[in-house]
């Protein structure tokens, strides 16, 4: 089939033909987008969920909707070696450059440029090319207590967009990497701007342990976000993910192929993509069979391995490695660290921080006290595949 109308996207981010099984959530944020905008109480949220689970996906397509919704937006993603303010410095920037060509906002704009130079200057951001060029306002941002800076620096972005008549909507990606202090300093500056209603909303986006960590840094963070979970589709939504896209270009696949994509898939939205788009470029002609597919699931499984699941494996030491693959050997998850443990022939305690510094780099997380699981879909099946079997071949 021509591999150029191929309309599946697999990576990271990428748009799906047909986004399935998220009206729910995606309502829920565009109302509350819309309540921000109208000076009504809109509550920001946390999405949670495994990896290829399409929540990248979600922020994209919120952050559409708050731009069609009159919202200036901001998106970053958080890595493992930025600060926060450094991240953030260059997005609240640009918005206020923006909100600084409104007639009626221009003054709170500049007021909150100033305060934007006071903030850069305290945490020693270079700002190169996005030079200021205003003077700093004394006393405003500059404490270096990131707590109270951030703060001071949202109230003032959240006053120059609502004398514009417009609303901010921050979207973070990776959320899980932020600094305890960093995330604590979030959910202060979004309470603030809530008890001051202003125009401001949070849309983020992280793994399972996200909902914890934000307890652990503010204990009434649950109060002032919802956290919906993004799970893998059910069938009948993974069948319209795969199917509809097809039929959209005049095409067709068996109903035998489409329950082996589900199947094979388990539903996780990155796979379904991954497994529509090998089995198109599989198939001569349409329709789509169940021996395409068959064969698109090796050539699936091999990018997978070589891409998706080998990244992540790599960025594990020897140590981290050895660890995941006595989970990996125990079957399917959730795992009990004290079984783990045992694999391994340590105790428990002496293990602690290996698993800390594992969750840290977001591959494991604990869904229960003394439990353990993959945060990356099929990763157990993938190291069963790759690394013990290859291991048990070798001998």
């Amino acid at each position: 089939m021509d591999e150029v109308r191929n309309p599946f996207a697999p990576g990271a981010g990428s748009q799906p033909p047909e986004l399935a099984g998220r009206d729910e959530i995606i309502r829920a944020a565009e109302v509350a987008i819309k309540r921000v905008l109208a000076g009504k109480h809109g509550r920001s949220q946390m999405f949670l969920g495994l990896r290829g689970v399409g929540k990248t996906v979600l922020l994209n397509k919120i952050e559409e909707i708050a731009s069609d919704n009159d919202h200036l937006t901001s998106f970053v993603e958080s890595p493992e070696d930025n600060s926060f303010a450094e991240l953030i410095y260059p997005k609240i920037h640009q918005a206020l450059r923006k909100l600084s060509f409104v007639e009626g906002a221009r003054a709170k704009a500049l007021d909150a440029m100033r305060a934007l130079r006071s903030f850069a200057s305290t945490f020693k951001i270079e700002m190169g090319d996005m030079a200021i060029s205003v003077d700093a306002e004394p006393g405003v941002a500059d404490s270096g207590n990131l707590e109270y800076d951030l703060s001071e620096l949202f109230e003032a972005v959240g006053l120059a967009a609502k004398a514009a008549g417009r609303a901010w909507t921050l979207l973070i990606d990776e959320v899980q990497y932020l600094r305890e202090g960093e995330l604590s300093a979030l959910i202060v500056a979004i309470h603030r701007s809530n008890q001051k209603n202003l125009p401001i909303i949070v849309f983020g986006a992280g793994l399972p342990q996200l909902a914890a960590l934000t307890g652990d840094a503010k204990s009434y963070a649950e109060r002032l976000f919802e956290f919906p979970e993004v799970g893998p589709l059910h069938p009948e939504e993974a069948l319209k993910a795969i199917k509809n896209p097809i039929l959209e270009e005049g095409e067709e696949i068996d109903e035998a192929a489409l329950d082996e994509i589900i199947s094979k898939t388990e539903g996780y939205p990155y796979f379904l993509q991954e497994w529509g788009f090998q089995s198109w470029n599989t198939a001569d002609a349409s329709p789509i069979s169940l021996g395409d597919v068959r064969v698109a699931s090796e050539r699936s499984l091999s990018r997978l391995d070589e891409g998706f699941f080998k990244v992540r494996f790599d960025r594990l030491t020897p140590k981290e490695r050895e660890y995941v693959v006595a989970m990996a050997a125990l079957g399917e998850g959730p795992y009990r660290s004290s079984d783990v443990a045992d694999r391994l022939g340590e105790p428990v305690n002496k293990l602690g921080p290996r698993r800390a510094s594992i969750i840290k780099k977001g591959m494991i997380y604990s869904p229960e006290y003394g439990d353990l699981a993959f945060t990356v879909p099929m990763f157990a099946d993938y190291l069963n595949r790759t690394v013990i079997g290859a291991d048990l071949n070798a001998q």
